[in-house]
């Protein structure tokens, strides 16, 4: 379970389905380019989800009903794993 801290803009969260945790997740302000978990050709990763206690964040796609998301950098580029979600909420802006 991991919520931004107060004062950053907010864009919207959603509870991953396996293990029923909530993340709250903003906008990326670098662009972040990379395949998705089934790999492809590369697409930009446009968000930052909160992952952490200390505002540990992952380079992620939030999409309707799944997350793309950078879990660790190899040698050879990014390893991006693929989340089902629920309950995705878009905050107003």
């Amino acid at each position: 379970m991991a919520f931004a801290p107060l004062g950053v803009n907010k864009v919207g969260s959603f509870v991953e389905k396996d293990y029923e945790k909530i993340f709250e997740y903003t906008e990326n302000s670098e662009t972040v380019l990379a395949p998705l978990a089934h790999g492809g050709k590369n697409v930009k990763f446009p968000h930052l989800v909160y992952v952490g206690p200390l505002q540990e964040t992952r380079k992620a796609l939030v999409k309707g009903t799944c997350v793309h998301i950078i879990t660790d950098e190899i040698e050879f580029g990014w390893v991006v794993e693929k989340w089902n979600i629920k309950k995705h909420r878009k905050y107003a802006a």
